[in-house]
């Protein structure tokens, strides 16, 4: 801050009597163009004559604050859905406390925290399945609230940290993320997708939206009009929109929306995207489009002035132009706490509610007396996981130390069930140097990993990623240049070899330490774990005549010998690849085998790493356990049957044969700092297991749609509309204890208020988790649900406790649905069957309740047409955008045959034309082929066809009219049948 004799701090924007409006307002008038300008972008300089400091946008915060160094890790975001518990989920609060205590120490902390994640689990081979809370958007929502109030803070106007939902909209796939097109139609767009958003939103905590890489209907989600036309209806407050890393290049560059960046950047900001995440620290390629855009007279001052007001907006909502210091602020109830006792304690137990007991054949729990030996098996029984979006540890917890701990490392038998094997070279035997002593792995006790009073250090990213929000895992050693590389010679160094599917490996040495490759391009045995934006420890082994060759996955070249140490060539060298023999000295099962035969009872854990096989840019295309892993399990249980099987895994398994086998089979999300002193007081009945599904989990990937398929009524998807049968339904989960369910009540007043008597008669004390759904048991015009979340409450019983729960829910959410027809959400008359259960394919208890009123009204086409888009069912079409700026139409290939479905149409009289307002872009078609809208009724009866003629662009649209020979009169199905790669926006009719 510049000497002014306290001018500064007397200035209007200081001045906290003032409303926020009237403060920010007096800062933009006092700001230059240039100035404002600047703002636009993530990593805003600070200006000196008003004493404002450098502000960035961004900072991750999914389970615990992430990239910065030390601090508290909570379990994965799919592991808190699994809680099924909104006040649990106050580990928002601790999240945004201790970002404002790493603050206070590191001013690179950002106090813009991008999370929660509330894109629905849609399909669990989805990459970033482990980021969000559920596959639905009631459940999703809750806990959505529920987070980003603690990030938000209590104080009625000062914001402890802003929070950001991500990733607006629609986005489940990494394939091809960037350029890929989910087609949404409304119906599932507003009770579905837009769903997951609304409650927080309207709840007032959040800060404002992210928006993702994909395109919606064929627009990019940086230019998509439901920010205007949605998110900011929800909400009077001024929300921020923050862009993902790179997104607004790619409008231009992979996406090729836009011709140029003015352009883009002009849409963008009238889409109401605020702050623009692109190029790391520089910002001078914004600032040049944003000023580009001005002279050419796209946008004006104003533009600017509205994104930069919003901005400013959220800053003085956390205090940063409050006339007052730190200790002042946190008064202003904006504290920060760092590690504290109580935040340990709540990693723990949210670690503990996560773990689903999905089979159980009463082996558990365990009991101490009854186990003298337990053995610990698998390649996760001694890891404490992290993610991308985790942050380091100070404290760790892995299956194997926690369970050592509490019944005596002499009783817990050991083995990590990897491949050992050797690799041998025409040069003779793959070794690792010699850099400390070599041995057996040691027990990692469960204690800090580093003192608590050390707090974040300096490791960490004030930057962004090269595709999303960040590019930087501070635990990660894989760039070590300082242990020698792996040499070959006479004597032979034993890996250890774990397969993760799809031919994936690791290989690490008896130190623990994996190898990797470092920007030099030789392999060493260096790093900690698996990691980084591009991961550097993985490999494939590829047949090649009497041996494999080493592919290094990171960088896709071969493993080669060079002056006596192994090196990657580079992927476009001519350089071949060395030829490796392998050598198994023991199998994995076999070491598990002889543990399991040694034990009373065996615990595999098996799933994955988060790093691998699934992560942000690599969806799984299968829901298989890793055929290693698979190996282990029937391996141990050969050996000893009272085995149980832990997934530890950041989304779903098809593992029906071991639900069918083995007597107990459990699953967690990774569980952050806690996670194996949670499962050890799990297994040992410490705690009843109480989590639930938040998706389903499939007997096969062969029951899922295409991955691109975001119709989820029409593809079947989700326990919404799924017909199979799952292998486990979403909401399961079993207990220790038993619960009984009463009379269950629904009467409708403000809302429907459902009441339902549960009573826990098991042996012990233990949460139940109270589900209610409501269905339509009747026939229904339109496809709903098989049964759908209205609500649900996790409530501790104690043995022989009972207790009378209410639950009120709007009428809209919990019957209604999206009226295509008409525009709007409606709840038709009839009679709802609402149900209370413990999942959703338990339904304990039901009652119903009817619905009065008019019979739901056809669609007037005399009078409003039909809009493309609205159809009630459609086949071989795709959605995409009617201009740039806003609408949608449907599109067929110029190849293909598109049909679309309007139930119910209104002709009154009887409709005499019918108009066709279509695009075809003469490019597109195929030579001599025609473009055609036929129309037709149900029975057949033709009505029109009518030749769309080539337009000069997709955005180019004609109408053309026809007049019907035979004129449908009254209500009936209109059938739409599309040739030749145009783009249908609309039908009129008209008397």
């Amino acid at each position: 801050m510049s000497d002014d004799g306290g001018l500064i701090t007397r200035l209007p924007f200081r001045d906290t009597r003032l409303p926020v409006r009237t403060r920010v307002a007096d800062l933009l008038a006092r700001l230059t163009l240039d100035e404002r300008i600047a703002m636009l972008h993530q990593f805003a300089p600070g200006v000196q004559r008003l004493g404002l400091a450098p502000f960035r946008t961004g900072q991750e915060a999914l389970h615990g604050v992430a990239w910065m160094g030390p601090a508290t890790v909570f379990p994965q975001a799919v592991g808190l859905g699994a809680t099924r518990n909104p006040e649990l989920v106050r580990v928002g609060e601790a999240v945004g406390r201790e970002a404002r205590a790493m603050r206070a120490r590191d001013p690179r902390v950002g106090l813009n925290v991008w999370s929660p994640t509330v894109n629905l689990l849609r399909d669990p081979r989805w990459g970033r399945n482990e980021e969000g809370y559920a596959e639905d958007p009631c459940l999703t929502s809750a806990l959505a609230t529920a987070y980003t109030r603690g990030p938000r803070g209590d104080h009625p106007e000062r914001w402890r940290t802003a929070p950001v939902l991500k990733h607006w909209l629609a986005h489940n796939n990494e394939t091809d993320r960037g350029i890929t097109s989910s087609s949404v139609r409304p119906r599932v767009l507003h009770e579905y997708d837009l769903a997951a958003f609304r409650g927080a939103v309207r709840a007032g905590a959040v800060a404002g939206v992210m928006p993702a890489y994909n395109l919606v209907n064929g627009r990019p989600n940086h230019v998509s009009p439901y920010l205007r036309e949605q998110l900011r209806t929800w909400t009077d407050q001024e929300l921020v929109v923050c862009s993902d890393a790179g997104a607004p290049s790619n409008l231009v560059d992979s996406e090729h929306y836009f011709d140029s960046h003015e352009e883009a950047i002009t849409a963008a900001l009238l889409a109401g995207v605020d702050s623009f995440t692109d190029h790391d620290q520089d910002a001078s390629k914004t600032i040049a489009r944003v000023r580009g855009a001005l002279e050419r007279g796209l946008i004006d001052a104003s533009t600017v002035d509205t994104a930069v007001g919003r901005l400013l907006t959220m800053r003085c909502g956390l205090g940063e132009f409050d006339e007052c210091d730190e200790a002042e602020g946190a008064a202003g109830g904006i504290d920060g706490a760092f590690d504290t006792p109580a935040h340990r304690a709540l990693a723990l137990e949210a670690a503990e509610q996560a773990v689903v007991l999905l089979a159980n054949d009463g082996l558990l729990p365990l009991s101490e007396s009854g186990v003298r030996t337990l053995a610990v098996v698998g390649p996760l029984a001694d890891e404490c996981e992290l993610d991308w979006y985790s942050g380091s540890l100070i404290r760790r917890s892995s299956p194997r130390a926690a369970l050592a701990e509490r019944l005596g490392a002499d009783r817990v038998v050991f083995a990590d069930g990897l491949d050992t094997v050797r690799l041998r070279t025409a040069a003779g035997w793959v070794r690792v140097p010699d850099v400390a002593a070599e041995g057996e792995r040691p027990v990692l006790p469960v204690r800090p990993v580093l003192p608590a009073e050390e707090g974040p250090t300096d490791e960490g990213s004030t930057g962004e990623g090269p595709a999303d929000e960040g590019s930087l895992d501070p635990a990660h050693t894989a760039g070590r240049t300082d242990l020698p590389p792996l040499t070959v010679g006479d004597t032979p160094t034993e890996l250890s070899l774990a397969d993760w599917g799809g031919g994936v490996l690791t290989l690490r040495a008896p130190s623990g330490r994996y190898l990797t490759v470092a920007d030099d391009g030789f392999v060493r045995a260096a790093a900690e774990r698996p990691g980084g934006w591009v991961v550097q420890e993985t490999f494939t082994l590829e047949a090649h005549r009497d041996g494999h060759l080493l592919r290094h996955l990171g960088t896709g070249g071969y493993v080669c010998v060079a002056a006596g140490a192994l090196k990657v060539a580079e992927r476009d060298s001519d350089a071949e690849g060395t030829v490796f023999r392998l050598e198994v000295v023991e199998r994995g099962e076999d070491a598990v085998a002889r543990a399991a035969a040694r034990a009373d009872a065996v615990v595999v854990v098996a799933g994955n790493d988060p790093h691998i096989g699934g992560r942000e840019t690599e969806d799984r295309t299968t829901l298989a356990l890793p055929a290693q892993q698979e190996r282990l399990w029937h391996a141990a249980h050969a050996a000893n049957p009272r085995t149980a099987l832990v997934l530890t895994s950041s989304y779903p398994y098809a593992v029906g044969e071991a639900a069918d086998a083995l007597p107990a089979l459990l699953w967690t999300a990774h569980g952050g700092q806690a996670a194996g002193t949670a499962l050890a007081r799990v297994l040992f009945g410490d705690i009843s297991p109480a989590g639930r599904l938040p998706q389903t989990w499939y007997a096969s990937h062969d029951d899922l749609p295409n991955l691109l398929d975001y119709d989820i009524i029409a593809a079947r998807a989700t326990y919404l509309y799924f017909d199979g049968a799952p292998l486990f339904p979403f909401g399961h989960g079993l207990s220790y204890t038993d619960f009984g369910y009463g009379e269950l009540s629904v009467r409708r007043e403000a809302g429907l208020t459902v009441a339902c008597e549960v009573t826990n008669s098991g042996p012990c004390d233990g949460d139940e988790v109270v589900q209610i759904y409501a269905s339509a048991p009747g026939p229904s015009r339109v496809p709903l649900p098989h049964r759908r979340l209205i609500a649900h409450r996790r409530v501790r019983l104690r043995r022989g406790e009972r207790v009378r729960l209410f639950f009120t829910v709007p009428v809209e959410d919990a019957l209604g649905f999206w009226d295509v027809a008409h525009g709007r959400w409606t709840v038709d008359p009839g009679t709802y069957e609402i149900h209370a259960g413990a999942s959703s394919a338990d339904l304990r208890a039901t009652a119903t309740i009817t619905v009065e009123g008019p019979p739901p009204a056809p669609r007037p086409v005399l009078r409003r047409g039909l809009e493309a888009a609205d159809y009630d069912a459609a086949d071989g079409i795709v959605l995409v955008d009617r201009t740039k700026v806003r609408g949608d139409a449907v599109a067929c290939r110029a190849d293909a045959v598109g049909r679309l479905l309007f139930r119910a149409c209104d002709f009154g009289a009887g409709a005499m034309s019918m108009t066709v307002e279509a695009a075809r872009d003469a490019a597109g078609a195929g030579a001599g082929d025609d473009a055609t809208v036929e129309a037709h009724l149900a029975d057949g009866t033709t009505l029109a066809t009518v030749a769309a003629p080539p337009t000069g662009g997709r955005y180019t649209y004609t109408t053309v009219r026809a007049v019907l020979p035979t004129s449908p009169t009254g209500v009936q199905d209109l059938h739409i049948t599309l040739r030749g790669g145009l783009r249908l926006s609309r039908l009129g009719f008209s008397g």
